[in-house]
Protein backbone atom coordinates (compact mmCIF):
# COMPACT_ATOMS: atom_id res chain seq x y z
CA UNK A 1 0.00 0.00 0.00
CA UNK A 2 0.99 3.58 -0.28
CA UNK A 3 2.20 5.58 2.34
CA UNK A 4 0.38 8.82 3.29
CA UNK A 5 3.18 11.22 2.15
CA UNK A 6 3.76 9.13 -1.27
CA UNK A 7 -0.17 10.05 -1.85
CA UNK A 8 0.26 13.38 -0.92
CA UNK A 9 3.13 14.33 -2.65
CA UNK A 10 1.87 12.46 -6.33
CA UNK A 11 -1.42 14.67 -5.91
CA UNK A 12 1.04 17.82 -5.20
CA UNK A 13 2.74 16.59 -8.67
CA UNK A 14 -0.91 16.27 -10.53
CA UNK A 15 -1.70 19.29 -9.66
CA UNK A 16 1.54 21.00 -10.89
CA UNK A 17 1.47 19.02 -13.77
CA UNK A 18 -1.90 20.70 -14.39
CA UNK A 19 -0.26 23.73 -14.25
CA UNK A 20 2.02 23.01 -16.07
CA UNK A 21 -0.12 21.78 -19.26
CA UNK A 22 -2.08 24.85 -19.21
CA UNK A 23 1.08 26.89 -19.46
CA UNK A 24 2.65 24.74 -22.20
CA UNK A 25 -0.60 24.98 -24.34
CA UNK A 26 0.27 29.38 -24.62
CA UNK A 27 4.24 28.60 -24.92
CA UNK A 28 5.05 30.29 -28.39
CA UNK A 29 7.15 27.31 -28.99
CA UNK A 30 4.50 25.12 -29.13
CA UNK A 31 3.07 27.28 -32.81
CA UNK A 32 6.39 25.44 -34.36
CA UNK A 33 5.88 23.35 -37.37
CA UNK A 34 7.94 20.69 -36.39
CA UNK A 35 7.93 20.60 -32.49
CA UNK A 36 9.70 17.47 -31.96
CA UNK A 37 12.70 17.35 -34.85
CA UNK A 38 14.75 14.78 -32.08
CA UNK A 39 12.11 12.56 -31.56
CA UNK A 40 10.03 12.88 -34.96
CA UNK A 41 10.98 9.86 -38.24
CA UNK A 42 9.89 11.65 -41.51
CA UNK A 43 10.76 7.86 -43.82
CA UNK A 44 9.48 9.86 -47.17
CA UNK A 45 7.37 7.63 -49.25
CA UNK A 46 5.23 8.39 -52.25
CA UNK A 47 2.96 11.58 -52.14
CA UNK A 48 -0.91 11.13 -51.86
CA UNK A 49 -2.15 9.56 -54.69
CA UNK A 50 -5.31 11.35 -57.33
CA UNK A 51 -7.46 8.84 -55.13
CA UNK A 52 -6.12 9.54 -51.50
CA UNK A 53 -6.40 13.61 -52.53
CA UNK A 54 -10.36 13.22 -52.57
CA UNK A 55 -10.71 11.53 -49.40
CA UNK A 56 -11.12 12.78 -46.14
CA UNK A 57 -8.93 12.62 -43.04
CA UNK A 58 -9.31 10.49 -39.85
CA UNK A 59 -7.58 11.45 -36.61
CA UNK A 60 -7.47 7.84 -34.03
CA UNK A 61 -6.68 9.12 -30.47
CA UNK A 62 -6.07 5.72 -27.60
CA UNK A 63 -6.32 6.95 -24.61
CA UNK A 64 -4.64 3.93 -22.64
CA UNK A 65 -6.07 2.70 -20.06
CA UNK A 66 -9.40 5.00 -19.95
CA UNK A 67 -12.29 2.95 -18.71
CA UNK A 68 -15.40 3.06 -20.32
CA UNK A 69 -17.39 4.78 -17.61
CA UNK A 70 -14.53 7.63 -16.44
CA UNK A 71 -16.50 10.24 -18.40
CA UNK A 72 -19.26 9.36 -15.42
CA UNK A 73 -17.69 8.54 -12.73
CA UNK A 74 -15.17 11.55 -13.16
CA UNK A 75 -16.94 14.25 -15.28
CA UNK A 76 -15.67 15.22 -18.85
CA UNK A 77 -17.36 18.12 -20.33
CA UNK A 78 -15.72 18.12 -23.51
CA UNK A 79 -16.11 14.43 -24.35
CA UNK A 80 -19.58 14.73 -23.31
CA UNK A 81 -19.85 17.41 -25.65
CA UNK A 82 -18.62 15.54 -28.32
CA UNK A 83 -20.42 12.86 -27.40
CA UNK A 84 -23.44 14.49 -28.46
CA UNK A 85 -22.24 15.76 -32.16
CA UNK A 86 -21.47 11.99 -32.72
CA UNK A 87 -21.25 8.38 -31.97
CA UNK A 88 -20.37 6.54 -28.89
CA UNK A 89 -20.90 2.69 -27.11
CA UNK A 90 -22.35 4.08 -23.65
CA UNK A 91 -21.77 0.51 -22.63
CA UNK A 92 -18.53 0.41 -23.49
CA UNK A 93 -16.00 -1.59 -26.43
CA UNK A 94 -15.20 -4.90 -25.94
CA UNK A 95 -11.43 -5.43 -25.59
CA UNK A 96 -9.98 -8.73 -26.95
CA UNK A 97 -8.18 -11.03 -24.34
CA UNK A 98 -5.77 -10.35 -22.91
CA UNK A 99 -6.90 -6.60 -22.13
CA UNK A 100 -3.25 -5.76 -22.36
CA UNK A 101 -1.61 -2.46 -23.55
CA UNK A 102 0.21 -3.97 -26.60
CA UNK A 103 -1.97 -7.01 -27.44
CA UNK A 104 -5.05 -4.45 -27.79
CA UNK A 105 -3.23 -1.32 -29.99
CA UNK A 106 -2.36 -3.65 -32.31
CA UNK A 107 -5.72 -5.32 -32.71
CA UNK A 108 -7.64 -1.89 -33.43
CA UNK A 109 -5.07 -1.35 -35.73
CA UNK A 110 -5.04 -4.51 -37.74
CA UNK A 111 -8.34 -5.59 -36.55
CA UNK A 112 -6.61 -9.30 -35.79
CA UNK A 113 -7.39 -11.28 -32.62
CA UNK A 114 -4.36 -11.33 -30.52
CA UNK A 115 -3.45 -14.97 -31.18
CA UNK A 116 -3.89 -14.01 -35.18
CA UNK A 117 -1.29 -11.04 -35.03
CA UNK A 118 0.79 -12.79 -32.76
CA UNK A 119 1.41 -10.16 -29.90
CA UNK A 120 -0.44 -11.97 -27.77
CA UNK A 121 0.51 -9.92 -23.88
CA UNK A 122 2.76 -7.59 -23.72
CA UNK A 123 5.94 -9.47 -22.83
CA UNK A 124 6.06 -13.23 -24.06
CA UNK A 125 7.96 -16.21 -25.03
CA UNK A 126 7.87 -17.54 -28.47
CA UNK A 127 9.20 -21.19 -28.64
CA UNK A 128 9.52 -21.45 -32.12
CA UNK A 129 12.27 -18.43 -32.45
CA UNK A 130 13.56 -18.85 -28.95
CA UNK A 131 13.38 -15.35 -28.21
CA UNK A 132 11.53 -12.84 -25.59
CA UNK A 133 9.50 -10.32 -26.93
CA UNK A 134 9.64 -7.66 -24.31
CA UNK A 135 7.24 -4.53 -25.27
CA UNK A 136 9.57 -2.05 -23.49
CA UNK A 137 12.75 -3.59 -25.49
CA UNK A 138 13.62 -1.69 -28.71
CA UNK A 139 15.08 -4.45 -30.04
CA UNK A 140 11.92 -6.71 -29.99
CA UNK A 141 9.14 -3.74 -29.83
CA UNK A 142 10.31 -2.03 -33.06
CA UNK A 143 11.34 -5.52 -35.11
CA UNK A 144 8.81 -5.96 -37.51
CA UNK A 145 9.14 -9.74 -37.51
CA UNK A 146 7.35 -10.32 -34.59
CA UNK A 147 4.23 -8.52 -35.62
CA UNK A 148 1.05 -10.13 -37.88
CA UNK A 149 -1.58 -8.81 -40.30
CA UNK A 150 -1.30 -5.22 -41.72
CA UNK A 151 -1.85 -2.00 -39.69
CA UNK A 152 -3.55 0.68 -40.89
CA UNK A 153 -0.39 2.63 -41.90
CA UNK A 154 0.82 0.07 -43.97
CA UNK A 155 -2.63 -0.23 -45.77
CA UNK A 156 -2.73 3.39 -46.62
CA UNK A 157 0.25 3.47 -48.05
CA UNK A 158 -0.35 0.09 -50.26
CA UNK A 159 -3.18 2.36 -51.37
CA UNK A 160 -1.66 5.17 -52.03
CA UNK A 161 -2.20 7.28 -49.29
CA UNK A 162 0.07 9.02 -46.90
CA UNK A 163 -0.24 7.74 -42.69
CA UNK A 164 1.27 9.23 -40.03
CA UNK A 165 1.94 7.87 -36.06
CA UNK A 166 2.12 9.36 -32.99
CA UNK A 167 3.73 7.12 -29.88
CA UNK A 168 1.23 4.37 -31.07
CA UNK A 169 3.06 0.50 -29.99
CA UNK A 170 4.49 -1.09 -32.68
CA UNK A 171 4.53 1.79 -34.71
CA UNK A 172 8.42 2.15 -34.87
CA UNK A 173 8.60 -1.12 -37.14
CA UNK A 174 8.44 -1.89 -40.73
CA UNK A 175 5.92 -3.94 -41.03
CA UNK A 176 3.63 -5.52 -43.78
CA UNK A 177 6.72 -3.28 -46.19
CA UNK A 178 6.19 0.05 -44.58
CA UNK A 179 6.67 2.24 -41.71
CA UNK A 180 4.40 5.09 -41.31
CA UNK A 181 5.82 8.31 -43.74
CA UNK A 182 5.81 9.82 -40.53
CA UNK A 183 6.21 8.94 -36.92
CA UNK A 184 6.96 9.80 -33.21
CA UNK A 185 9.46 7.27 -31.43
CA UNK A 186 7.83 6.50 -28.68
CA UNK A 187 8.38 8.70 -25.19
CA UNK A 188 6.83 8.21 -21.74
CA UNK A 189 7.26 11.33 -19.97
CA UNK A 190 6.21 13.86 -23.30
CA UNK A 191 2.42 15.60 -22.51
CA UNK A 192 -0.53 15.95 -24.24
CA UNK A 193 -0.05 18.70 -26.11
CA UNK A 194 3.47 18.50 -27.49
CA UNK A 195 1.33 15.44 -29.53
CA UNK A 196 -1.46 17.71 -30.11
CA UNK A 197 1.15 20.51 -31.75
CA UNK A 198 2.68 17.49 -33.62
CA UNK A 199 -1.08 16.41 -35.86
CA UNK A 200 -1.59 19.75 -36.11
CA UNK A 201 1.82 20.27 -37.59
CA UNK A 202 1.08 17.35 -39.76
CA UNK A 203 -1.93 18.39 -41.12
CA UNK A 204 -0.51 21.68 -42.11
CA UNK A 205 2.01 20.37 -44.63
CA UNK A 206 0.87 20.44 -48.31
CA UNK A 207 -1.64 18.30 -49.31
CA UNK A 208 0.47 15.95 -51.83
CA UNK A 209 2.62 15.27 -48.22
CA UNK A 210 -0.17 15.99 -45.73
CA UNK A 211 -1.28 11.94 -43.95
CA UNK A 212 -5.00 11.64 -44.34
CA UNK A 213 -4.60 8.99 -41.10
CA UNK A 214 -3.25 10.18 -38.12
CA UNK A 215 -2.74 7.33 -34.68
CA UNK A 216 -2.06 9.24 -31.23
CA UNK A 217 -1.42 7.80 -28.30
CA UNK A 218 -1.77 9.24 -24.54
CA UNK A 219 -0.57 7.00 -21.80
CA UNK A 220 -1.87 10.00 -19.06
CA UNK A 221 -5.01 7.72 -17.68
CA UNK A 222 -3.29 4.22 -17.57
CA UNK A 223 -0.49 5.43 -15.24
CA UNK A 224 -2.85 7.12 -12.69
CA UNK A 225 -5.41 3.86 -12.69
CA UNK A 226 -2.46 1.69 -11.87
CA UNK A 227 -0.60 3.79 -9.58
CA UNK A 228 -3.67 5.13 -7.14
CA UNK A 229 -6.99 3.13 -8.49
CA UNK A 230 -9.51 4.04 -11.34
CA UNK A 231 -11.88 5.81 -8.00
CA UNK A 232 -9.00 8.47 -7.04
CA UNK A 233 -8.38 11.24 -6.41
CA UNK A 234 -5.70 11.24 -8.99
CA UNK A 235 -7.26 9.39 -11.55
CA UNK A 236 -9.99 12.10 -11.23
CA UNK A 237 -7.60 15.11 -12.05
CA UNK A 238 -5.60 12.60 -15.16
CA UNK A 239 -9.31 12.06 -16.43
CA UNK A 240 -9.71 16.05 -16.64
CA UNK A 241 -6.46 16.29 -17.94
CA UNK A 242 -7.23 14.02 -20.75
CA UNK A 243 -10.91 15.57 -21.20
CA UNK A 244 -8.92 19.33 -21.30
CA UNK A 245 -6.57 17.61 -24.28
CA UNK A 246 -9.51 16.35 -26.16
CA UNK A 247 -11.30 20.03 -25.83
CA UNK A 248 -8.32 21.41 -27.18
CA UNK A 249 -7.65 18.64 -30.07
CA UNK A 250 -11.10 19.03 -31.31
CA UNK A 251 -10.36 23.22 -31.34
CA UNK A 252 -7.53 22.84 -33.29
CA UNK A 253 -8.94 20.51 -35.68
CA UNK A 254 -12.00 22.26 -36.90
CA UNK A 255 -9.61 25.28 -36.92
CA UNK A 256 -7.89 23.42 -40.11
CA UNK A 257 -11.17 24.06 -42.02
CA UNK A 258 -10.23 20.32 -43.40
CA UNK A 259 -12.95 17.43 -43.28
CA UNK A 260 -11.75 15.80 -40.57
CA UNK A 261 -13.54 12.47 -38.60
CA UNK A 262 -12.07 12.42 -34.77
CA UNK A 263 -11.73 8.49 -33.19
CA UNK A 264 -11.09 8.58 -29.55
CA UNK A 265 -10.75 4.91 -28.49
CA UNK A 266 -9.08 3.30 -25.29
CA UNK A 267 -7.30 -0.13 -25.28
CA UNK A 268 -9.40 -1.18 -21.58
CA UNK A 269 -10.42 -0.46 -18.62
CA UNK A 270 -9.20 -0.75 -15.14
CA UNK A 271 -10.12 -2.34 -11.33
CA UNK A 272 -8.85 -2.64 -8.54
CA UNK A 273 -6.11 -5.18 -7.56
CA UNK A 274 -7.22 -7.83 -4.99
CA UNK A 275 -4.15 -7.70 -2.15
CA UNK A 276 -4.27 -11.45 -2.01
CA UNK A 277 -1.52 -12.01 -4.73
CA UNK A 278 -0.22 -15.75 -5.91
CA UNK A 279 2.66 -17.14 -6.26
CA UNK A 280 3.40 -19.88 -8.54
CA UNK A 281 5.86 -22.04 -7.21
CA UNK A 282 3.38 -22.54 -3.91
CA UNK A 283 1.69 -24.46 -6.77
CA UNK A 284 3.85 -26.02 -9.08
CA UNK A 285 8.14 -26.75 -9.53
CA UNK A 286 9.22 -24.14 -12.04
CA UNK A 287 12.93 -25.22 -11.80
CA UNK A 288 12.76 -25.87 -15.50
CA UNK A 289 10.08 -24.03 -17.11
CA UNK A 290 10.07 -20.41 -18.13
CA UNK A 291 7.71 -18.18 -16.72
CA UNK A 292 6.73 -14.81 -18.51
CA UNK A 293 4.26 -12.46 -16.71
CA UNK A 294 0.87 -15.42 -16.47
CA UNK A 295 2.48 -17.42 -19.52
CA UNK A 296 4.35 -20.95 -18.80
CA UNK A 297 6.22 -22.22 -21.39
CA UNK A 298 7.87 -26.14 -20.70
CA UNK A 299 10.42 -27.62 -22.73
CA UNK A 300 7.89 -30.64 -23.86
CA UNK A 301 4.19 -31.55 -24.12
CA UNK A 302 5.34 -34.23 -21.09
CA UNK A 303 6.40 -31.38 -18.94
CA UNK A 304 3.46 -29.11 -20.00
CA UNK A 305 0.97 -32.10 -18.63
CA UNK A 306 3.43 -32.57 -15.63
CA UNK A 307 2.55 -28.78 -14.64
CA UNK A 308 -0.99 -28.90 -15.87
CA UNK A 309 -1.51 -32.06 -13.14
CA UNK A 310 0.80 -30.19 -9.90
CA UNK A 311 -1.53 -27.50 -10.13
CA UNK A 312 -5.32 -28.92 -10.47
CA UNK A 313 -3.87 -31.39 -7.42
CA UNK A 314 -3.63 -27.91 -5.81
CA UNK A 315 -6.69 -26.44 -7.09
CA UNK A 316 -6.96 -22.20 -6.26
CA UNK A 317 -10.39 -20.29 -6.89
CA UNK A 318 -8.28 -17.54 -7.84
CA UNK A 319 -7.09 -19.33 -10.97
CA UNK A 320 -8.14 -21.54 -13.41
CA UNK A 321 -6.08 -23.72 -15.61
CA UNK A 322 -6.29 -25.35 -18.71
CA UNK A 323 -3.97 -26.99 -21.05
CA UNK A 324 -3.90 -25.09 -24.44
CA UNK A 325 -5.87 -26.97 -26.60
CA UNK A 326 -8.76 -27.34 -24.22
CA UNK A 327 -8.95 -22.84 -23.38
CA UNK A 328 -12.83 -21.75 -23.59
CA UNK A 329 -12.82 -20.78 -27.30
CA UNK A 330 -14.21 -16.94 -26.30
CA UNK A 331 -10.78 -16.52 -25.11
CA UNK A 332 -9.33 -17.36 -28.93
CA UNK A 333 -6.09 -18.73 -26.93
CA UNK A 334 -6.05 -22.35 -28.74
CA UNK A 335 -3.98 -21.47 -31.64
CA UNK A 336 -0.59 -19.59 -31.01
CA UNK A 337 2.15 -21.24 -28.95
CA UNK A 338 3.03 -17.94 -27.62
CA UNK A 339 0.10 -18.19 -24.96
CA UNK A 340 2.08 -21.17 -23.44
CA UNK A 341 0.63 -24.24 -21.91
CA UNK A 342 -0.70 -24.97 -19.82
CA UNK A 343 -2.77 -22.17 -19.72
CA UNK A 344 -3.63 -19.96 -16.44
CA UNK A 345 -6.81 -17.95 -16.56
CA UNK A 346 -7.00 -15.47 -13.55
CA UNK A 347 -11.39 -15.82 -12.12
CA UNK A 348 -10.85 -12.20 -10.45
CA UNK A 349 -7.94 -9.21 -10.14
CA UNK A 350 -5.01 -10.60 -8.70
CA UNK A 351 -1.17 -10.00 -9.12
CA UNK A 352 0.50 -13.01 -9.71
CA UNK A 353 4.47 -13.93 -9.66
CA UNK A 354 6.57 -17.01 -10.47
CA UNK A 355 8.64 -16.68 -7.22
CA UNK A 356 8.54 -15.08 -3.51
CA UNK A 357 9.05 -11.80 -3.53
CA UNK A 358 7.23 -8.20 -2.84
CA UNK A 359 4.27 -7.37 -4.63
CA UNK A 360 4.13 -5.00 -7.34
CA UNK A 361 2.86 -1.18 -6.04
CA UNK A 362 0.14 -1.08 -8.07
CA UNK A 363 -3.24 -0.68 -6.47
CA UNK A 364 -5.29 -1.38 -9.97
CA UNK A 365 -4.35 -3.22 -13.07
CA UNK A 366 -6.18 -5.08 -16.52
CA UNK A 367 -5.57 -7.96 -18.79
CA UNK A 368 -8.27 -9.61 -17.35
CA UNK A 369 -11.56 -11.68 -18.75
CA UNK A 370 -13.94 -8.29 -19.70
CA UNK A 371 -17.17 -10.96 -19.53
CA UNK A 372 -16.54 -12.10 -15.49
CA UNK A 373 -15.08 -8.31 -14.66
CA UNK A 374 -17.09 -5.62 -17.03
CA UNK A 375 -14.00 -2.83 -15.67
CA UNK A 376 -11.92 -4.01 -18.30
CA UNK A 377 -14.37 -2.74 -21.16
CA UNK A 378 -12.60 0.41 -23.02
CA UNK A 379 -13.85 3.84 -24.58
CA UNK A 380 -15.33 4.75 -27.96
CA UNK A 381 -16.71 7.77 -29.52
CA UNK A 382 -16.26 8.99 -33.09
CA UNK A 383 -17.58 12.42 -34.45
CA UNK A 384 -17.03 14.49 -37.64
CA UNK A 385 -18.40 14.94 -41.14
CA UNK A 386 -18.77 11.19 -42.02
CA UNK A 387 -20.00 10.33 -38.44
CA UNK A 388 -24.02 10.84 -37.92
CA UNK A 389 -24.99 12.17 -34.27
CA UNK A 390 -26.04 11.36 -31.12
CA UNK A 391 -25.92 7.47 -32.59
CA UNK A 392 -25.68 5.32 -29.22
CA UNK A 393 -24.19 1.87 -30.26
CA UNK A 394 -24.49 -1.25 -28.60
CA UNK A 395 -21.23 -2.93 -26.96
CA UNK A 396 -18.98 -4.19 -30.11
CA UNK A 397 -15.24 -5.61 -30.30
CA UNK A 398 -12.88 -3.83 -31.09
CA UNK A 399 -11.79 -6.03 -33.93
CA UNK A 400 -14.07 -4.01 -35.76
CA UNK A 401 -12.51 -0.67 -35.55
CA UNK A 402 -9.50 -1.72 -38.26
CA UNK A 403 -12.35 -1.56 -40.67
CA UNK A 404 -14.52 1.48 -39.70
CA UNK A 405 -11.76 3.46 -40.08
CA UNK A 406 -10.83 1.73 -43.67
CA UNK A 407 -14.36 2.62 -44.79
CA UNK A 408 -13.96 6.31 -43.88
CA UNK A 409 -10.81 6.25 -45.87
CA UNK A 410 -12.27 4.52 -48.36
CA UNK A 411 -9.51 1.91 -48.54
CA UNK A 412 -10.13 -1.67 -48.73
CA UNK A 413 -9.44 -3.48 -45.50
CA UNK A 414 -6.83 -6.57 -45.35
CA UNK A 415 -8.14 -9.85 -44.04
CA UNK A 416 -9.33 -9.87 -40.45
CA UNK A 417 -11.15 -10.84 -37.58
CA UNK A 418 -13.88 -7.98 -37.46
CA UNK A 419 -16.87 -6.84 -39.10
CA UNK A 420 -18.25 -3.50 -40.04
CA UNK A 421 -21.80 -4.19 -38.80
CA UNK A 422 -22.08 -2.95 -35.41
CA UNK A 423 -20.34 0.60 -36.69
CA UNK A 424 -22.66 0.84 -39.80
CA UNK A 425 -25.67 2.79 -37.54
CA UNK A 426 -22.51 5.31 -37.08
CA UNK A 427 -22.33 6.39 -40.50
CA UNK A 428 -23.38 9.17 -42.20
CA UNK A 429 -23.30 7.83 -45.45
Amino acid sequence: MFSAFRTLVAASVLALATANLAAQAKHPAYGSAHPMPNLIVDTGGAPNDAHAMKQHYVVLVSLDGFRYDYPKLHGAPHLDDLVKVGATAPDGMLPSYPSLTFPNHWTLVTGLLPEHHGIVRNSFYDPTRDETYQYKDPKTSGDGTWYGGVPLWSLAQKQGMRAATFMWPGSEAEIAGYRPNNYARFEDQLDGHVGIEQVIAWLKLPAEQRPHLITFYMPTADHAGHWYGPDSVQEHEAVHIVDSLMGELRARLNATGLPIDLIIVSDHGMILNDNNWIQWDQYVDLKDTKVVEWSFYPKTDTEAQSLFEQFRAHPDPRFTVYRRKDTPAYLHLRDNPRNGDPVVVPNGPYIAHPHATSPREDLADHGYDVTRMPQMKAFFLATGPDIRKGVKLPSFSNLDVYDFVAKLLDLKPAPNDGTLKPLLPALEK
